[in-house]
């Protein structure tokens, strides 16, 4: 399944952008950067080649050239799809990141050619896969796929260009997916610890963020991802949409969503995120917060108090005694559910296994507050984890076993079993993704000039 994409309308995002002028552009793209008078009045792709010889190189990548009119062309391509202006100051950023977004495409398809060749199969995605992926965009912009080709040829960008960063996201995506999807494993510890940890939290404050993570290592250093955050802050105050600088400039695993990190609570970010937080309104964009790998720049979305009571989904498995039976009969019951306590390894089974002796019947209690639960089973709805089950516990009406099926706060939907394994398992991809390509950053002969 490829992996889905979206970008800024282009039909907002397009007019607004500045045609860059020769004396604007680095020093890479200046000699190949071809002059447009208008926004929609860009030269033909023929004619912006008209003189190869005017093009120099940019950098060098295993042998692979990486020109300058490649760089410009990508420059355009990230000024369009994140919204952003150029500016002087802001200029050196977008070649820069431009430039390290080309590398490591390069090495990417470099990587999967040698996989593709060696293993005798197909990874890299063919042109009708682009054609499909590109039709797909177009239809979420609510435009045909030339109309989306024609928006970036009026401002300069050629569809050969977009068509190479599709190819190459696509394929490194199927192919970490393919590779390594199948083979991870979530276990229901992984699981039932999350399930912990938003119980936990739950009762705290809770933020709805987008963010941009700025990462030190990868940017060249503190100061400069510093220096990025603060001029990603600028264009953002100034109009560019936050999800599509995410998706351009953020290394957090969140980028692909444009930066959508959802509800967080206290302790799930970083001590100095959390502290930038309680002094945001719903509303407002942070300024850049330095952590100890990189640089933050967070926009609340929206912000709730933690919930005050605790929900819990219970089944049960009793034995009928009256309030008065006999110890000898107390004794014999709190044997027989001691010994079907190990049978009864999971709520989805509860039902049946506990069918099978007799003198037991079980139940869904369903879900309710801790509080409005009777004394003898809120002691152990509190103590037990989700997918826990209690010791024997004896009421008026006889002896049970309690099963915790689920719990949450009141007032926040709480994430189901398959969305919880879902989101460890891309966040488990999105590490292995970027382990795997900063190894091949380290082994590659990369020069850039």
């Amino acid at each position: 399944m490829r992996a889905a994409r979206s970008v800024t309308t282009f039909a907002a995002s397009a007019a607004s952008i500045l045609a860059l002028t020769v004396a604007a552009m680095p020093a890479h793209a200046r000699q190949a950067a071809p002059t447009i008078d208008a926004p929609a009045a860009a030269q033909p792709e023929a004619q912006a080649r008209a003189n190869p010889l005017s093009e120099s190189v940019a950098a060098v990548v295993n042998d692979d050239i990486i020109s300058s009119y490649d760089l410009m062309q990508r420059m355009r391509l990230l000024m369009i799809t994140s919204g952003m202006q150029p500016t002087q100051e802001n200029l050196p950023q977008l070649e820069q990141e431009a430039l390290r977004s080309l590398i490591d495409e390069r090495v990417q398809l470099q990587e999967l050619r040698r996989v593709e060749k060696e293993q005798k199969i197909t990874i890299i995605s063919t042109d009708k896969e682009v054609d499909e992926e590109i039709g797909s965009i177009a239809q979420g912009n609510k435009m045909t796929a030339q109309q989306l080709l024609d928006q970036l040829a009026a401002q300069g960008v050629s569809a050969d260009t977009w068509r190479s960063q599709i190819r190459a996201e696509s394929s490194w995506q199927n192919w970490i997916s393919g590779r390594y999807g199948s083979r991870l494993r979530i276990g229901e510890d992984q699981i039932k610890a999350f399930q912990r940890r938003l119980a936990e939290s739950a009762s705290k404050p809770q933020y709805q963020v987008s963010e941009v993570f700025i990462d030190a290592t990868r940017v060249g250093g503190p100061d400069v991802a510093l220096n990025g955050a603060r001029q990603l802050v600028t264009q953002i105050q100034q109009g560019a949409p936050f999800p599509a600088v995410a998706r351009q400039f953020s290394a957090a695993a969140t980028a692909a969503n444009g930066g959508d990190a959802g509800w967080v609570s206290p302790g799930e970010m970083p001590a100095e995120v959390d502290a930038a937080l309680e002094q945001l309104r719903p509303g407002q964009l942070s300024a850049p917060i330095t952590v100890k790998d990189g640089v933050y720049i967070v926009y609340l979305r929206d912000k709730r108090s933690g919930a005050k009571a605790t929900l819990v989904d219970l089944k049960q498995v009793a034995v009928a005694l009256a309030k008065d039976a006999p110890e000898a009969d107390v004794q014999s019951a709190t044997a027989l559910l001691a010994g079907l306590k190990p049978k009864l390894t999971s709520c989805q089974t509860l039902e049946a296994e506990a069918g099978k002796v007799d003198g037991v019947v079980a139940g869904d209690l369903g879900e309710a507050e801790i509080g409005d639960l009777a004394p003898a089973f809120q002691e152990a709805a509190n103590a037990l984890n989700v997918g826990q089950i209690s010791d024997p516990i004896r009421t008026d009406a006889g002896l049970h076993l309690i099963a915790v099926c689920g719990k949450r706060q009141s007032g926040a939907a709480a994430p189901s079993h398959d969305q919880i394994e879902n989101r460890l398992r891309g966040q488990q991809l999105a590490l292995i993704s970027k382990r795997y390509l900063r190894d091949l950053r380290n082994s590659a002969t990369i020069e850039t000039r």
